[in-house]
């Protein structure tokens, strides 16, 4: 018995001694169906449209259901912005329109000690998700490369210009010159982090509304 606890104790010493860390929660995915023809797949910026079903893992009961709580409607979300919970992040990269998969998310990837409305702190839950729609972001890629009009990899304070433009024109909204570059030099004063007068795909991240 004692032999067993000093190499129990020396594993532990050893562990410490060498930086090793235990691994994190990690969320556990489950395809539930999966369309024969995949198109495109969800990318950390995209915008995705779900319906989702939520239940406490300790007695299998719904907390929330977009079908029963939403009006029947499915919810928009951008990925990877920390909109959604770290388990949604993490568990719906690579998705297909039209699959559904199964999350099992523990409590430090979703709601953690505070817990939130009928969740309970330190609940594991059970999500299952339809992908009903994907879109480019506000952030993405695709984005960036619908900005950058020269293809130099950077956005000039015209090229953000012109496109502020053309969203408050597509929204119907006025179109006020001096706004827009009222706007534009708030972005660069957060997003120019060289001051170069430039915003390179690097410094093209997932913080403005304005983008």
């Amino acid at each position: 018995m004692e032999a067993a606890l000093w190499t129990l104790l020396s594993f532990v010493f050893v562990a410490f001694g060498t930086g090793a860390l235990i691994p994190e929660p990690e969320v556990k995915i489950e395809t539930l169906h999966k369309p024969f023809i995949c198109k495109r797949k969800t990318k950390l910026g995209d915008m995705m449209l779900v319906h989702y079903e939520g239940y406490l893992e300790k007695d299998g009961s719904l907390f929330h259901s977009t079908h029963k709580h939403n009006d029947g409607q499915p919810t928009w979300f951008t990925l990877g912005i920390n909109e959604v919970i770290k388990g949604w992040d993490k568990g719906l990269v690579g998705m297909c329109v039209g699959e559904k998969r199964r999350l099992i998310v523990p409590p430090s990837l979703g709601y953690g000690k505070e817990g939130k409305g009928k969740i309970p702190p330190e609940s594991t839950l059970i999500f299952n998700i339809d992908l009903v729609e994907i879109r480019n972001g506000p952030r993405s890629h695709e984005s960036f490369q619908e900005m950058d009009l020269n293809d130099d990899w950077k956005l000039s304070k015209e090229e953000v210009k012109m496109y502020l433009k053309k969203e408050f024109e597509r929204h119907g909204a006025v179109v006020n010159d001096s706004h827009h570059d009222t706007l534009v030099e708030d972005i660069f004063s957060k997003e120019d982090e060289d001051s170069d007068g430039f915003i390179s795909a690097r410094e093209f991240v997932y913080t403005h509304d304005e983008l």
